[in-house]
């Protein structure tokens, strides 16, 4: 029998915050099966408990010129438990992400999401830099989806005003967004009425 299973835990301590080996393991001697034990019944798994009851010592020793145990028993228990908890929570973020990542359709539809997201202010960009009336007319039209003889008659313009205003606006969309085939989509998209 050595002097060190004769100390009790608080010497150990001591002595392990002056870089103590053995004393080191005098305590993970005294204290591993019982901290694989609390790890193996919070986590269920056997190669999980013992790889937490590892980083735990290996965390004790790490941190031994900074720790001030009163009851080392108590603290690695509690430290077994928050590492079993710790784990959990990574492993669900792990899943989660997993699940996001196995789905394409949902990678494909928020990247769909970002893209209109950016058409749909640009396009926004765009109409805000048109003229006064001519802004007017597009967002009567395309918002509140007016017809042109209904704008006409609400701005109190002729028709014919009406519809070049309208013409121009969509023209200025079609020239800066240069994809005739995506404004069109876009613009059914984002002013549906």
């Amino acid at each position: 029998m050595n002097r060190y299973s004769q100390q009790s835990d608080a010497q150990l301590m001591m002595s392990l915050r002056e870089g103590d080996n053995t004393a080191f393991t005098e305590l993970y001697n005294r204290f591993w099966r019982q901290l694989l034990a609390i790890a193996y019944h919070h986590s269920g798994d056997k190669v999980l408990a013992e790889e937490i009851v590892q980083e735990v010592f290996i965390s004790l020793w790490n941190r031994r010129n900074e720790l001030y145990v009163d009851n080392v028993a108590a603290y690695l228990a509690t430290a077994i438990r928050l590492s079993v908890f710790k784990q959990y929570a990574k492993e669900k973020r792990r899943s989660q992400i997993r699940e996001q990542i196995a789905d394409p359709a949902n990678q494909r539809w928020d990247e769909e999401q970002i893209y209109i997201r950016f058409q749909q202010q640009y396009i926004q960009g765009i109409i805000e830099s048109l003229p006064e009336k001519c802004r007017l007319v597009f967002k009567l039209s395309r918002e509140e989806g007016l017809s042109i003889p209904e704008i006409a008659q609400r701005m109190g313009i002729a028709e014919k005003t009406a519809e070049a205003h309208l013409t121009k606006a969509l023209k200025e969309l079609r020239l800066k967004l240069n994809r005739p085939y995506l404004w069109a989509i876009l613009l059914s998209e984002i002013f549906r009425p």
